[in-house]
């Protein structure tokens, strides 16, 4: 397996990006040549520090780099040589066989779609986040790549979202709920609407409208919704999670007892630290583009680097991509 990593993507780019695709490197067999694209005198510096580097290691230079506060569509199109897009060009080459990033999501979405094209009946790419839950792992779809969805899109988004479900995660006939403000089908907007008919008119295995405590319940394998609802589902829920962190090491820290209490909690709180832990997911597939894709988030250190080169693999090896065209092909003419 090739993956090409975009070295200069993220807050903590290249130090923490090399130190995941260099253990990545180490540890999964199943990788045949990693591509770190980037700044070659920066990369190699941070390679420098790691003693023996595998020889499936390669640097590849890229001289321009994208920051977070540019307009990707400028900025992809007028910075040809930045790492996001030669880390693409690899995959568009056949060099690679996925591209990881955790640079600026936009630019990975444009720069992936123009490059990269769609897959066979894929009107546009979604980005995928796996959240934790009670029970199993729900995929929700979108969380940034399309602001403005219209029904039709939501039923590709929540056919590629169960394949991935399927694929990836594991479920054998994954549970898709459509995000809305209640359980009737006549709640929501006329966007909602539609999309809940062609929803219940596919194959999918549809369970009808969901709201935000659904989705941490473990009864939802996918939740479909556009981007500007999933990325603030997801940036809240992430942000909930650390503040809800923050406020136990506080009351835990207020007195002896308590301090005896964290003690004797270690083994739980570890175990719920583990599952609430975003980078032991990989990151988040670019579904629907003609290549795997997995961007992960800016501010990734090591251990989600590492994971998300894993993710790339196996996503790669499973044949998501082939899994994705089929079940497309499948929604026919949905009426």
């Amino acid at each position: 397996m090739r993956i090409a990593v975009d070295a200069m993507g993220g807050d903590f780019a290249p130090a923490e990006v090399v130190a995941g695709a260099v253990r990545a490197a180490r540890e999964l067999p199943s990788l045949t040549k990693v591509f770190l694209v980037g700044d070659k005198a920066a990369v190699e510096k941070e390679l420098a520090k790691h003693g023996s580097i595998p020889p499936l290691i390669e640097v590849r230079h890229a001289s321009e780099n994208i920051g977070m506060g540019e307009s990707p569509a400028v900025a992809v199109r007028r910075k040809k040589d930045c790492s996001i897009n030669r880390a693409m060009d690899l995959v568009k080459a056949g060099e690679a066989d996925a591209v990881m990033s955790a640079g600026h999501t936009g630019a990975v979405v444009v720069s992936a779609t123009l490059k990269l094209r769609t897959l066979e009946g894929v009107t546009r790419p979604a980005i995928a986040a796996v959240m934790p839950t009670s029970g199993r792992p729900c995929v929700v779809i979108d969380v940034g790549a399309n602001i403005d969805s219209d029904a039709r899109l939501l039923l590709e988004f929540g056919t590629m979202g169960a394949v991935y479900s399927k694929v990836i995660m594991g479920q054998v006939n994954p549970v898709v709920g459509l995000m809305s403000i209640g359980g009737e089908d006549t709640k929501g907007n006329e966007t909602t609407k539609e999309a809940f008919r062609l929803l219940d008119a596919s194959p999918l295995n549809f369970r009808g409208n969901v709201e935000g405590h659904d989705l941490f319940e473990g009864c939802t394998d996918v939740a479909v919704c556009d981007g500007f609802v999933g990325n603030v589902v997801l940036k809240t829920a992430e942000s909930a999670a650390r503040a809800i962190g923050q406020w136990m090491k506080h009351e835990f820290k207020r007195g002896p007892v308590r301090m005896t209490g964290a003690l004797l909690l270690t083994g739980a709180l570890k175990a719920m630290k583990r599952k609430l832990d975003p980078d032991m997911y990989g990151g988040a597939p670019l579904l629907g583009v003609n290549g795997t894709c997995i961007i992960t988030h800016g501010a990734s250190k090591e251990n989600a680097i590492f994971h998300a080169v894993r993710v790339a693999s196996e996503s790669v090896h499973q044949h998501l991509n082939s899994a994705i065209v089929e079940e497309i092909r499948k929604l026919g003419e949905v009426k």
